[in-house]
């Protein structure tokens, strides 16, 4: 279950905020999907999890947006964890036109637990 936080520069559109937050479990999905947590498509409550966060005015960041991805480590996700976000970065840019911005990808030891 990964969990998403963007941070992003006051004078980003809400229009893009939104189609960002359409498209990102999809595509985070995608880039996180190995052997031990398999893809389906099928999308559920608690599968990804996003949180967007509007820089402050004492945050100093050189993008107008940032992508930070955690999910459970596993070997086969740390082994080609570069691959995973550049492709990431290339579908967001793709889907959103989105430029000036950056991706994380950090891949901790973890647990989840959630409830129906």
């Amino acid at each position: 279950m990964p969990l998403v936080e963007i941070t992003y520069a006051p004078h980003v559109p809400e229009a893009t905020l939104r189609e960002l937050g359409s498209v990102l479990p999809h595509l985070v999905s995608l880039a996180v999907e190995c052997p031990e947590e398999p893809y389906d498509g099928d999308l559920r409550p608690g599968d990804v999890e996003l949180r967007f966060r509007q820089l402050g005015p004492l945050d100093r960041s050189g993008l107008d947006l940032v992508i930070e991805v955690r999910s459970k480590w596993f070997e086969s996700r740390a082994a080609d964890r570069q691959e995973r976000v550049d492709r990431l970065y290339d579908t967001v840019a793709t889907a959103t036109g989105l430029r000036d911005f950056g991706v994380y990808l950090s891949l901790p030891v973890a647990a989840w637990s959630q409830g129906d």
